[in-house]
């Protein structure tokens, strides 16, 4: 199974107001294991970015002024995803954005869901934990995913960071497959974020007072019935 684990950052909110994609990133996975092949790019949107949205993301409309336009890249997007399940965090907001900039390039073009089938995790974290957060900081903290590089969002990290969190979700995630391609548009330096993050596990380490509490127990067990086995193997 194939499949591509996605994001975007845009000028605004909604689409339908003119707002444009600026940002795309995808990482993919071949059978949950991480190949290592990944799409990036920056786009030049030709408007301006809302106050709102640059807060987010801190991309500004000075630096995407040499960058491609979607109709540049969008055949390169669409091989890439091609035959794949995308895996979209709030699905519906980002394939609203990817749809309405290919009908810009081509009013033919099929949405993306005739083309590729999509998990949404959004919906997927509301059934499992009703009632709970579930934004992506929210499901990191749940699943112990690392996301302290994440000080502003950004597409290929926030795609990498999902990935971690799905698979977490679903199961626990798989090695990084070796010698994977490189399936990367060359930008700039801030879109060569490697996936050497993987395999981080986070260590929780007693506190003074926990082990304080945790010695007083075991004294309590050697007063009722003898030394306790904790001690016995230490």
């Amino acid at each position: 199974m194939r499949q591509i684990v996605l994001d975007t950052e845009t000028t605004g909110l909604d689409p339908a107001q003119g707002h444009r994609v600026i940002e795309i990133g995808g990482v993919e996975l071949v059978n949950r294991r991480l190949t290592g092949r990944h799409f990036h790019q920056y786009l030049n949107p030709e408007r301006a970015i809302d106050a709102g949205a640059l807060e987010v993301h801190g991309i500004t409309a000075e630096f995407l002024r040499d960058k491609p336009l979607f109709a540049d890249v969008a055949e390169d997007f669409l091989q890439f995803i091609a035959g794949s399940e995308l895996v979209i965090h709030n699905a519906p907001f980002d394939m609203a954005f990817l749809d309405h900039e290919l009908k810009r390039v081509d009013r033919t073009s099929s949405p993306l869901a005739q083309q590729c089938s999509v998990l949404d995790t959004l919906t997927m974290a509301r059934a499992m934990h009703p009632g709970q957060r579930n934004s992506l900081d929210a499901l990191c903290k749940r699943y112990f995913v690392d996301d302290s590089q994440r000080d502003l969002h950004g597409a290929l990290l926030d795609a990498e960071i999902l990935a971690d969190v799905y698979l977490a979700m679903t199961g626990g995630q798989t090695a990084l497959a070796l010698g994977g391609e490189d399936e990367h548009l060359e930008d700039n330096e801030e879109g060569t974020r490697m996936l050497e993050r993987r395999g981080t596990l986070r260590v929780v380490h007693a506190s003074a007072d926990e082990l304080a509490a945790h010695e007083a127990r075991l004294d309590a067990i050697d007063a009722a019935s003898g030394a306790s086995i904790w001690r016995a193997q230490s």
